[in-house]
């Protein structure tokens, strides 16, 4: 199969999407440091890829990364890159003599605090604190972001904020982002979502959203954006030690996952490339987002997503039993 080109509709919005896009969390100083001319480079190598989505959040480093990522594209022309930020969670400064809170795997970041806000006026407050800190007057799409314990708030007031902000024409596509595809299928089944981020569900080594999330948004007319690719690191480098779901993977998953690139090696494919790719087998999906944290990452999963997948290599996974029959594969 030759690479994934062109761009997506995200539901039924006119928001198109490429097929990569920026994942921003590296640059709020996810698990090190980077620093403000890393940053930048990162973002600017996006876009000369032709990665146009930038996907952040006022959590990613508690407004660093929106900080650094508003910064990076002062003077841009704003039609030529669609941004994506999330709500949820408001900032709010540090008080005097106030302990700074956990990072919550972010480190180095400035003296705020996240508050849960899905009041109607907190969801508008958070949002134009993102625009402040982004420079700009709109955001493309607005998710609401790990509400899988605020259903109730999310239902209530949440919600129908962000479709406020919509039918107001502030934002253009409104949806949620999470880790948890269950949550994700209930809500979009109940509600006028345009989009979802789903992180992690949707991956050669997890494949929970084909039973939940995916069928859902097919029906529903919801554009699907992967995050998570390579499920913190393991499809990434498969070795003992490495990371998955953001801890240390169990034995027999790391196993799973060299089993997989051995079955690429077959086809002389890399293990990431076949993990960039597989994604794009459900018709749903419009766009995988890829956290970078220096521009050489960015050139090398641009690299690999264009590498070319043989339609026998995902026939191989299934033969093998390491992606199971019938599922959605990128072929065709």
């Amino acid at each position: 199969m030759t690479g994934h080109t062109g761009t997506r509709e995200i539901g039924r919005t006119g928001v198109r999407l490429p097929p990569l896009g920026l994942g921003c969390a590296p640059i709020g100083n996810f698990r090190r440091p980077v620093d403000g001319e890393q940053a930048r480079a990162v973002v600017e190598a996006a876009l000369e890829e032709g990665w146009s989505y930038l996907d952040t959040a006022p959590h990613y480093g508690v407004g660093l990364s929106e900080e650094r990522l508003g910064r990076a594209l002062a003077g841009r022309d704003r039609a030529s890159y669609t941004l994506s930020t999330k709500a949820g969670r408001r900032l709010r400064p540090l008080g005097e003599g106030e302990a700074p809170p956990d990072g919550e795997g972010f480190v180095d970041t400035p003296p705020r605090v996240r508050v849960w806000d899905l009041s109607r006026d907190g969801i508008r407050a958070t949002v134009e604190a993102s625009l402040e800190r982004l420079g700009t007057d709109r955001v493309e799409i607005v998710l609401l972001h790990d509400v899988e314990n605020h259903v109730r708030e999310v239902y209530e007031t949440g919600f129908p904020a962000l479709a406020e902000l919509r039918a107001e024409g502030l934002v253009r596509a409104i949806g949620f982002g999470m880790n948890h595809s269950d949550h994700l299928a209930r809500l979009t089944a109940d509600l006028d979502v345009d989009v979802v981020l789903c992180a992690g569900r949707w991956t050669l080594l997890d494949h929970r959203a084909a039973a939940d999330l995916l069928p859902v948004c097919e029906r529903r007319g919801t554009s699907v954006v992967v995050g998570g690719v390579y499920n913190s690191g393991l499809l990434a480098d498969p070795r003992p030690g490495a990371h998955f779901d953001y801890r240390e993977a169990p034995p027999e998953l790391v196993e799973r996952a060299r089993r997989i690139q051995e079955v690429c090696g077959e086809f002389g494919v890399p293990l990431r490339a076949a993990a960039l790719r597989f994604p794009f087998g459900h018709p749903a999906v419009a766009s995988v987002v890829v956290g970078c944290s220096s521009a050489a990452e960015v050139r090398d999963n641009a690299r690999m997503f264009a590498r070319e997948v043989p339609e026998e290599l995902w026939h191989a996974l299934v033969e093998r039993g390491l992606l199971a029959e019938g599922i959605p594969l990128p072929v065709g």
